[in-house]
């Protein structure tokens, strides 16, 4: 489609009676950054291997910039960069070496090695430490040498597996600033997997929420964080819930209600949360249901989260 970088119809997958992806369809603008979100075996690292071509799809196709992973997979790659989700790094090699020689495995002139090199080190802030080894380096340090690779080739898309899994937060902040400029300033397209909420939150255009090897929601984080209602009323309790429910759900209202999550608690997406507190908890009372505890804020995309998989984010 016009304007679209990355493209998949009916992209699937199997490892034996398991369907790990199952009809999966993508549209990712160029320019745009764009976060995958599910629980583990959801289906996101065996999708981006799809895309990245390390793996071939039993169903269904997908382009990358109008080549296609399968038939053209030569080309798909000197437009993609990858990071995984595990640090892939020879430890005895000084950060300086390892891009070296991935600029090398690319063919990069040695003029262009060095001006790329010195370039990255700037962006990424390893300027004191680029000659030194690798297992010297801290965790984040090593997040972001491995970003720093994945820019070598100045791909048009750049794939990112968990980018900041195991960092603390100042480190995780870092690299959200990183591909921030990378998006504002050279218009790259990304495609992150993350575990944090925030994460998605703070750096994607769209979010698309993966369960069982299935798409089953995709928008801006502010769309879908709007379906829920404009605040969330959670309450714990205990005593005639169904009958409760059934007379929330006719409630104008009522946004949306997410239950089952943990004994005994329900929420609400509300309009006006604080203002109908007071009739939620007459209408529990004379339903049966007895609340011993009730909190309203704003909501999230960890609630999105919650309503269309049923369970949280987990690492």
């Amino acid at each position: 489609m016009a304007g679209s970088i990355i493209v998949a119809r009916g992209l699937s997958r199997r490892y034996g009676s398991i369907v790990a992806l199952d009809g999966v369809d993508l549209n990712i603008a160029e320019g745009t950054v764009y976060a995958l979100l599910g629980p583990n075996g959801a289906g996101k690292t065996t999708l981006i291997n799809l895309l990245t071509t390390l793996m071939l799809p039993h169903a269904g196709s997908a382009q990358i910039a109008g080549y296609d992973v399968v038939r053209q997979a030569a080309q798909v790659r000197r437009l993609i960069g990858v990071t995984f989700q595990e640090l892939i790094l020879d430890r005895d090699l000084t950060g300086r070496q390892v891009l070296d020689i991935h600029a090398r495995l690319y063919r990069l002139s040695p003029a262009l090695r060095r001006q790329r090199i010195t370039e990255l080190i700037a962006l990424v802030q390893l300027e004191e430490a680029i000659d030194r080894q690798v297992k010297g380096y801290s965790g984040g340090m090593q997040r972001r040498l491995e970003l720093a690779r994945g820019l070598m080739t100045e791909p048009q898309v750049l794939f990112l597996d968990e980018p900041t899994q195991g960092l603390d937060p100042q480190n995780r902040h870092a690299i959200w600033e990183y591909l921030q400029v990378l998006k504002r300033e050279r218009g790259l397209t990304l495609l992150l997997t993350t575990h944090y909420m925030e994460e998605a939150e703070a750096l994607a255009d769209v979010v698309g929420i993966i369960d069982h090897g299935r798409m089953v929601v995709e928008g801006s984080p502010a769309a879908l964080i709007g379906e829920l209602g404009a605040d969330v009323v959670r309450i714990v309790g205990s005593g005639d819930t169904a009958a409760f429910l059934e007379h929330m759900r006719a409630m104008p209202y009522i946004g949306s209600i997410t239950h089952d999550l943990e004994p005994g608690a329900i929420m609400f997406g509300v309009e006006h949360g604080t203002r109908r507190l007071a009739e939620i908890i007459a209408q529990a009372h004379r339903n049966g249901f007895t609340i011993s505890d009730i909190e309203v804020r704003r909501p999230t995309l960890g609630e999105v989260f919650l309503k269309h998989t049923g369970v949280t984010l987990r690492s």
